[in-house]
């Protein structure tokens, strides 16, 4: 029988609570805090850093926040605690997302601890892969990794429907960029070189100038009239890679979340075999162009994330704030 101390315990969580740190979140904002209290971590939405105009209804959020829960409930079992998850447990508290104890003792399997070593290695690729293809198994595996959590992940197979999920995204993204006021709180989470904010998207965490991928998906304008942005590397690679959906059944605040668990588990174990992920979320950030998803592509699920899966030898860059600055 496994035996765990409370020293064995209130080391889990504090590795649990920096490995949370580094969840992916839109634009990185983070938009989480933490509280512990009688060896329960308080996972809490921060409404102060959600996207006002962007994602109004905190869907974006929400999905963030979901990745945060599974990075916990990772590292805890790295640790080798079994997590007790409740989601949403207080309807008098909205912000309070989820509260996760270390649980009974267990030994993590090997396919846990490869998630776990991936938790500060993944990064977000934002440009075109290189032209060596992703594995269909591979493809597959996170397809079940997706519908473990509740989501559905499905690989976007014809190129009709590629250049329709990249059409709207040139679409969404030429709107965007048209509204001042969408453009201003984009650019509020873009950070200029040398600055030393510890969220946001670094300068150098995309390319500076780059080839369109065939069909083009557009990007993020993060530099919006700056030349901002990192030179060399990768610019050449214009491989699209596995254009993938992440759906659910239905689009409540809990589903919201159990995206945010699957698409965390599905970068993770992705990243663990050499694959990264590009996201596109300006679509889905637009109610008509997202119904036109649903109805068309998503086979009237709803889409909860767009990402591009592909091979890059970019290392990336990434920034997080410190744990004291995430605990509330």
């Amino acid at each position: 029988m496994i035996t765990r101390t409370t020293q064995d315990r209130d080391r889990a969580i504090h590795s649990a609570l920096e490995a949370a740190r580094w969840a992916p979140s839109v634009h990185n904002t983070q938009p989480w805090s933490f509280a512990v209290s009688g060896g329960e971590i308080s996972l809490r939405a921060d409404v102060e850093r959600k996207l006002r105009m962007g994602d109004p209804s905190g869907r974006e959020l929400l999905i963030s926040c979901g990745a945060a829960l599974f990075t916990i409930r990772t590292a805890l079992r790295c640790e080798g605690f079994e997590p007790i998850v409740r989601v949403l447990p207080d309807p008098d508290r909205p912000s309070l997302v989820a509260t996760i104890s270390p649980g009974e003792a267990v030994d993590a399997d090997e396919h846990t601890r490869a998630l776990g070593q991936q938790i500060e290695r993944r990064r977000t690729h934002r440009a075109g892969f290189t032209d060596l293809p992703v594995p269909e198994r591979l493809v597959d595996a996170l397809t079940r990794e997706a519908r473990a959590e509740g989501a559905k992940l499905t690989p976007v197979g014809s190129p009709e429907a590629v250049e329709i999920v990249a059409a709207l995204t040139r679409a969404a993204q030429a709107a965007q960029s048209a509204d001042r006021v969408l453009t201003l709180e984009v650019i509020r989470w873009a950070r200029p070189p040398g600055s030393t904010r510890t969220d946001g998207v670094p300068a150098d965490a995309y390319p500076r100038s780059a080839p369109h991928t065939d069909p083009y998906f557009a990007q993020r304008d993060y530099a919006w009239r700056h030349e901002w942005g990192a030179e060399g590397g990768q610019e050449q690679t214009t491989a699209t890679g596995v254009v993938a959906l992440l759906t659910t059944r239905g689009d409540t605040r809990e589903e919201w979340i159990a995206a945010g668990q699957a698409l965390q588990r599905v970068l993770l174990d992705a990243c663990a075999h050499g694959v990264s992920a590009a996201f596109h979320t300006q679509a889905l950030e637009m109610y008509h162009l997202r119904e036109f998803l649903r109805q068309e592509v998503c086979g009237h699920e709803y889409p909860q994330m767009i990402m591009r899966l592909g091979i890059t030898f970019d290392d990336g860059h990434s920034v997080r704030r410190s744990l004291p600055e995430v605990l509330g």
